[in-house]
């Protein structure tokens, strides 16, 4: 009853296309899954990239950002991300926005137990195996695991229906944008600045340097732990963050636009 209801949902959802929303390839929704509707709130405001952080508990995936005392309320998954965006693939012919030829980015955070949830993972993905960009096939869905990756795992799967979330010290290693599409790191680990005043030199040198890195190997740049205003996102874009991690939908939906 419930994943009809899901599906449900999704399918009238979709009907909408979101023919009328505008793409913004630098959109990333932070703890996604928190939103009153997980996955649409964000494909309503144009954000091509979402954030979930997952569970394996008793052989299912479930999304949460802690372990549940009850798993009651809680979501799988397949329930919220996986078959919505099947459905929503389907309603747009194969994009998740319509006339949109870019990546739409599914950030998985593993939370426990990599290689368990990695095989589990990489089993619940058969049905969706065509929403994916792989070695084969330019699916419209990029899907990339941060938290506890199984980079062994990950980097020998010839298959490669997922790639890895990266970290600075992953850049100049031969991994290839396939492989890791996206490199991530605390924007705490580059120094202090809480978005007020002119960002120090030596942050904004760092960002451009770990940006520049990034670049140079087909990679792009996202920071977790930012200040989360207009101000500083204006700072991140000058200095080369590609995906900016966001909270409020909206006001990073009327930041982008007004570019």
């Amino acid at each position: 009853m419930k994943v009809a209801l899901l599906l449900t949902q999704a399918i009238l959802a979709s009907t909408l296309s979101f023919a009328q929303v505008i793409p913004l390839p630098n959109a990333h929704a932070h703890n996604d899954y928190e939103h009153d509707k997980p996955l649409f709130d964000a494909l309503s405001n144009g954000f091509t990239s979402v954030e979930a952080d997952i569970f394996l508990i008793k052989d299912e995936l479930y999304v949460t950002h802690n372990k549940p005392v009850s798993l009651k309320n809680t979501k799988t998954l397949t329930e919220l991300y996986l078959q919505p965006l099947d459905e929503v693939v389907k309603a747009n012919n194969g994009q998740v926005y319509p006339g949109y030829s870019g990546s739409f980015y599914l950030m998985i955070d593993f939370k426990n137990d990599a290689e368990g949830t990695y095989a589990k993972l990489i089993e619940q993905l058969q049905p969706y195996k065509h929403l994916l960009k792989t070695k084969t096939q330019d699916g419209p869905v990029t899907i990339f695991i941060s938290g506890e990756r199984p980079i062994t795992a990950i980097l020998n799967d010839p298959e490669n229906l997922v790639s890895l979330d990266g970290r600075p010290n992953d850049l100049g290693q031969g991994i290839t944008a396939d492989k890791m599409p996206v490199v991530s790191t605390s924007f705490k680990s580059l120094g202090f600045w809480n978005g007020n005043g002119e960002i120090p030199f030596d942050i904004r040198l760092k960002i451009r340097q770990l940006s520049d890195a990034a670049h140079k190997e087909g990679k792009k740049l996202r920071l977790w732990a930012t200040p989360d205003d207009p101000a500083s996102w204006q700072v991140l874009l000058n200095n080369g963050v590609d995906l900016l991690n966001a909270d409020n939908l909206t006001e990073l939906k009327t930041f982008l636009l007004s570019k």
